[in-house]
């Protein structure tokens, strides 16, 4: 049984994409790859059909991650496929959450950086969109840090489901 995970942010340009594309490589290198499937989108449609942002691309290749990626919308009917939904941020955390159908759904949707224990109290990744290439580092640092704890999550549900 193959376990289902999408990372959610805005526009599905910048922090989902990095998301989906670091823990692909995680999953990859853990030999889960044939188990896990990730993906991602956005909460809103503005950028729907589009390519990531230049910036996120080229930060994730100059750090060894796959670039290719067309953005696309969330849909509340997803839920019933998906295992886990990755917020982003607490405005995507509300938003996905509103959108579940059923109170089950809800409690699908985790923060990203709740799976970093250094973390602390901000669990949010900040918007890089509207900054320099410096946010986007910054950005893909948080990913990666998250990553590992999710990588962590995931496996022990794919073992129990294997059970």
């Amino acid at each position: 049984m193959t376990y289902r995970v999408c990372f959610v942010c805005t526009g599905n340009i910048c922090r989902s994409p990095m998301a989906e594309s670091v823990f692909r490589a995680r999953v990859e290198e853990a030999g889960l790859d044939g188990l896990v499937e990730i993906d991602s989108a956005g909460t809103d449609g503005w950028h729907e059909g589009e390519g990531a942002d230049p910036r996120t691309v080229a930060v994730l290749e100059a750090h060894g991650y796959a670039g290719d990626h067309t953005a696309r919308q969330f849909r509340p009917a997803w839920f019933a496929r998906l295992d886990l939904v990755i917020a982003l941020d607490a405005g995507h955390l509300r938003a996905l959450r509103r959108l579940a159908p059923t109170a089950e759904d809800a409690g699908k949707v985790r923060l990203l950086r709740s799976y970093d224990p250094a973390a602390g109290d901000d669990l949010d990744v900040p918007d890089p969109y509207y900054g320099g290439t410096d946010g986007f580092e910054e950005c893909l640092e948080m990913v990666e840090a998250a990553s590992r704890g999710l990588l962590t999550a995931v496996h022990e549900q794919v073992k129990g489901q294997a059970a």
